[in-house]
């Protein structure tokens, strides 16, 4: 990539990411009375529904702010900087005072209300609906520790991380809105788990340096588990494989979720790199070309949201299957286009591009790139937001994605890594 296109795209992306997006959730994300963050908006980001707080969503909050309070691309200010870290911090309380099912209860609430409150998504349901959303809380506690040396916060995201250790290793956790019965494993448990222990592990060089040894064993258990059991020897990603590691016959063994796939390639790398296995990386680049060759819509453009393991609609028997809730969710949505899984596409392309030099994954960027910014930016520019969802041809839909929430994780953590990448770029 020569100077002038670098140039080009960081202008372009940083546009995007201050102007477009962050200026859209600042301030209106914030609560200034009671702490943490308003996310539930609607699909096209136009209005606040509701004043409930996702365990889920406050988690990344914290997350992002924290990460952009640190940035070392030379985007922000020292007092934007410290103004994220102040943002960071609101999430951050509000978490610890209020997301544990209880004080030696170590698993987090789904939902929350203005208040933090616990408060079911539905009457009679359990509180602790997705060890997803303390996988966030992780992430969350251990980037604000290292942004802003609070020893207290790593402790927090120490003592839950083992809490979710001692779930995963047993079997007993909830996965909404990704449910899964017991004869089945999905790849979302060992990709999220693979990129908060990473997190962790890199605020324990400065809290903890004792516990990187055990850290590293369990980064290397669950990125070892997605390339050596989910991925197969055609680089094939499986969502979904058998309890007993082996792949199934059935429709949901035989798709492949390209968001995941491509989100979870950079994790791998990530964790390649601090393991110190460059070996992995050539899998990995494969995996993401062949998910982007089968993910890709060829009659409407862009990626789909399931796709079959040779491309297209999923297909395959039901029998064995039929009451599984992925199974509804993947037939029902297997075509829409999600506004996070282009985001996720951007990076992890661009990145593979710059890793490698091979030019087709250059190609896929300039391509993903037409299809994002040519559907996704809210058509409203006094919105500035991407749309979430689009029906299979590109046009606007309505309709719940996952959680019925809005939160700007993605687009906001690929565009910041973007531009890292771009100005790591020598001039």
């Amino acid at each position: 990539m020569d100077l002038a296109t670098r140039q080009l795209l960081r202008g372009f992306y940083e546009n995007e990411l201050v102007n477009n997006i962050l200026s859209f959730w600042l301030p209106r994300c914030l609560d200034r009375e009671y702490g943490g963050y308003f996310n539930c908006f609607t699909n096209d980001g136009s209005k606040l529904v509701s004043q409930d707080k996702y365990t889920w969503s406050q988690g990344r909050f914290v997350w992002l702010f924290s990460r952009l309070a640190t940035t070392q691309a030379p985007v922000f200010t020292k007092a934007q900087r410290e103004e994220f870290l102040e943002l960071a911090k609101s999430g951050r309380d509000f978490l610890q005072a209020h997301c544990l099912m209880g004080p030696e209860d170590w698993r987090c609430v789904f939902l929350m209300d203005r208040k933090g409150n616990p408060k079911e998504v539905s009457p009679g349901q359990p509180l602790d609906l997705s060890i997803y959303a303390d996988a966030f809380v992780v992430l969350g506690m251990a980037r604000y520790a290292m942004a802003a040396g609070d020893e207290k916060a790593y402790r927090f995201a120490r003592r839950l991380l083992d809490s979710c250790y001692q779930r995963v290793d047993c079997g007993h956790f909830r996965t909404l809105p990704y449910p899964l019965s017991s004869r089945f494993r999905a790849h979302g448990i060992p990709m999220i788990f693979n990129d908060t222990t990473r997190e962790v592990m890199l605020a324990a060089r400065h809290f903890e340096p004792a516990a990187l040894p055990v850290l590293k064993t369990r980064l290397e258990h669950f990125a070892g588990d997605v390339l050596q059991n989910f991925a197969d020897e055609h680089h094939i990603l499986r969502e979904v494989i058998g309890s007993d590691n082996r792949p199934i016959p059935q429709i949901l063994g035989q798709h492949v979720n390209p968001g995941h796939t491509l989100e979870d390639a950079w994790f791998l790398l990530n964790s390649a790199e601090s393991l110190q296995k460059p070996q992995w990386a050539q899998q990995i680049y494969a995996i993401v070309q062949k998910t982007l060759e089968i993910g890709w819509d060829r009659e409407f453009g862009g990626l789909l949201h399931y796709c079959g393991i040779h491309g297209g609609k999923p297909e395959g028997e039901e029998n064995g299957v039929e009451e599984e809730p992925m199974l509804a969710q993947m037939k029902d949505g297997w075509g829409d286009k999600l506004w996070w899984v282009h985001s996720e596409a951007l990076y992890t392309t661009l990145r593979c591009y710059l890793e490698t030099g091979d030019q087709s994954f250059w190609r896929w960027h300039q391509k993903i790139f037409e299809y994002t910014f040519r559907h996704f930016p809210n058509p409203d520019r006094e919105v500035r937001e991407w749309v979430q969802i689009l029906k299979r041809d590109g046009s606007p839909q309505d309709k719940v994605v996952a959680l019925p929430v809005k939160d700007p994780y993605h687009i906001t953590r690929n565009l910041l890594l973007i531009l890292e990448l771009l100005y790591q770029q020598p001039e």
